[in-house]
């Protein structure tokens, strides 16, 4: 990956990689942060050749994983903010309801 220069104090991606169990992003000013994969559902779900498939957000505010369609801003990770698993909506189910006779059914 290319280097990307540290603007001022606003911190930047500089290099990232995925390995079994943690995701780590070399930042431009020299810090090297590691999360947990699980806390990327996605990424933890996805395969090796999807993990490495991954481009810098604009100058290295974020990591974009195009294969898997995830996202990780510099910030969440120097925040430690895992990704949330979005929670399944209910099913709709359908009710069958019996047919009532009209009210003036036979009168």
């Amino acid at each position: 990956m290319s280097t990307v220069a540290s603007v001022g104090n606003d911190p930047r991606i500089q290099k990232v990689r995925v390995t079994k169990g943690q995701i780590v992003a070399d930042l431009a000013d020299g810090r090297v942060i590691s999360v947990p994969l699980a806390w990327s559902w996605r990424l933890s779900e996805a395969t090796p050749a999807q993990r490495a498939n991954l481009r810098l957000i604009g100058t290295g505010q974020g990591v974009h994983w195009p294969d898997v369609d995830e996202d990780i801003s510099v910030e969440s990770l120097l925040h430690g903010t895992p990704a949330r698993r979005p929670t399944p909506r209910p099913a709709m189910v359908k009710v069958r309801t019996r047919e009532r006779p009209p009210l003036n059914a036979g009168h």
